[in-house]
């Protein structure tokens, strides 16, 4: 079975830049969870995390088997290189980025994510709709895997490791490679909180760095999973 690991990395816009509207909306919204004028402006920076107020910037794929891998990424130049058997690739927007990507995942059968059905998948679909663009194939699937059918299936390590939520504590990437003994793709400077940062400097190939640095991860933890956890 064609096997393919992937994560991706949004940015969102700037509250300001929103419409009254929107941003009155959100402004309520925010204020029922936070305490202080310092935690609404925090807040104010997490429109990355939701899908009428991001866009995908950066998709990495890594298939397993090979540790051969591609990653798509936004820049408004054309770069295209390869390094240690990925290639780096991007696109002028988020259309073109979306459109390669269900192109080129077509051959495969199972994907392999951390918070897939969450976070990175819904994204994709809404922001592929957003744009005018059907998906390839559904990758929100049935999330048990004994239901999923055989020649699509969908692995959501944070599913699997947290046993369908009955260990109800959800930890992040970092905490499970930590556990499992694999390095961390947190600890360089860049982190997702400073992605929007960087997209608006311009400085989208760090940011598909990071993303492929978080695919390896992913990977390394799915062998985990494979080798001691899956039955």
């Amino acid at each position: 079975m064609n096997q393919l690991v992937f994560d991706i990395e949004t940015a969102g816009e700037e509250f300001s830049s929103l419409d009254a509207v929107s941003q009155n909306l959100l402004e309520k919204r925010f204020r029922r969870k936070v305490q202080s004028e310092e935690e609404l402006e925090e807040e104010k920076e997490k429109l990355s995390f939701f899908a009428p107020t991001n866009q995908v910037v950066a998709i990495a794929m890594l298939n397993p088997e090979t540790k051969n891998g591609m990653v798509y990424f936004q820049n408004k130049e054309k770069i295209s290189l390869k390094e240690d058997g990925v290639e780096y690739l991007s696109f002028p927007n988020e259309k073109e980025l979306l459109l390669n990507f269900w192109e080129i995942i077509k051959p495969y059968q199972q994907f392999i994510t951390f918070n897939g059905y969450n976070f990175d998948v819904p994204v994709l679909m809404l922001r592929s709709a957003m744009n005018e663009i059907r998906p390839s194939k559904n990758l929100m699937t049935n999330r048990y895997l004994d239901r999923q059918p055989y020649n699509l299936q969908h692995i959501d390590l944070a599913d699997q490791l947290s046993f369908y939520g009955a260990k109800r504590d959800f930890l992040s990437l970092h905490f499970w490679t930590r556990a499992f003994g694999i390095d961390s793709p947190k600890e360089g400077e860049l982190t997702g909180d400073k992605v929007a940062q960087y997209f608006r400097e311009g400085k989208t190939l760090e940011i598909a760095k990071y993303c492929l640095k978080d695919v390896i991860a992913t990977t390394a933890l799915f062998e985990k999973w494979e080798k001691y956890l899956k039955f």
